[in-house]
């Protein structure tokens, strides 16, 4: 694909590209945000660097891309709601969502994806992974993408990982939802390419559709260990003024928990997505 607005840098081989050539804080044309679109969908992830934006800014930005919704699980800031703060304070050893997962596939509607805006980091450590799920589909045995095609997956909010993961943040919630559940297919196509993709994360995913624990267990297992294979991944190093921008409906991230005794905020908004199938 060729790009006349922006400059899009692959990171890897697996999936990730850097954006240059374009300034978030600006009301940008529709022919700019056409092209950023593109980039997503080629790249499954992507991300700015040395960006200075305002939480509207950032609001305003995400909303070209379509309807926002809020996160469930963690209360917004309380000047805007729609963004999620995405903190780990001095104190705490836990970080938010610190395993591999796809956000909130225990949703009827998981979102089409996210934009994470850097606000405070630590010196060191805080990278995130980011995992590409048509390769790591397109590389299992046919007889393995022919039984998953015939599965349902179950998805939770309230697996122990993730649900622990979670705790510090809730502590300001008024109401804390009872646990979520959502039924969806283990191989999905995706709606804007057509690919097919997987569809199963270690962070909600619980087991599949009329199968015992004992049967779905080991298999999720196996396909765990697979989709977070390196060559299926990039990573990215946060700096000041970094955003990522990701398609939750194919990739699959994971934020290390390298910095103890560091505060680290990131601020998240998450776009609207629709039904898997």
């Amino acid at each position: 694909m060729t790009y006349s607005a922006i400059t899009p840098r692959p990171i890897s081989a697996a999936l990730g590209a850097e954006i240059d050539g374009v300034d978030l804080s600006k009301d940008l044309p529709d022919a700019v945000i056409a092209e950023i679109r593109r980039a997503l969908l080629e790249y499954l992830v992507i991300f700015f660097r040395d960006q200075d934006i305002t939480p509207e800014q950032h609001l305003a930005f995400a909303r070209r891309f379509g309807d926002l919704v809020a996160y469930p699980m963690v209360k917004g800031l309380d000047d805007y709601p729609e963004i999620v703060p995405v903190l780990k304070l001095e104190h705490e050893t836990v970080n938010f969502g610190g395993i591999w997962h796809s956000d909130t596939t225990y949703l009827a509607e998981p979102p089409l994806g996210a934009i994470l805006v850097a606000r405070e980091l630590p010196p060191t450590g805080g990278d995130t992974l980011f995992a590409n799920m048509y390769m790591a589909y397109d590389s299992l045995s046919e007889d393995m993408k022919e039984k998953l095609s015939r599965l349902t997956a179950i998805n939770t909010s309230a697996k122990a990982h993730v649900a622990k993961s979670r705790e510090g943040r809730q502590q300001d919630m008024d109401d804390v939802p009872e646990p979520l559940i959502a039924e969806h297919p283990a191989v999905r196509t995706h709606p804007e390419t057509g690919r097919r993709v997987f569809y199963v994360n270690l962070g909600h995913t619980v087991g599949f559709k009329d199968m015992s624990e004992e049967e779905s267990g080991p298999l999720l297992e196996d396909l765990f260990a697979h989709q977070q294979q390196e060559q299926f991944t990039c990573r990215f190093q946060w700096a000041p003024g970094s955003i990522a921008f990701w398609d939750n409906r194919c990739t699959q991230h994971f934020p290390f928990n390298d910095y103890h005794g560091y505060r680290r905020e990131l601020h998240r908004v998450t776009l609207a997505g629709d039904r898997p199938v």
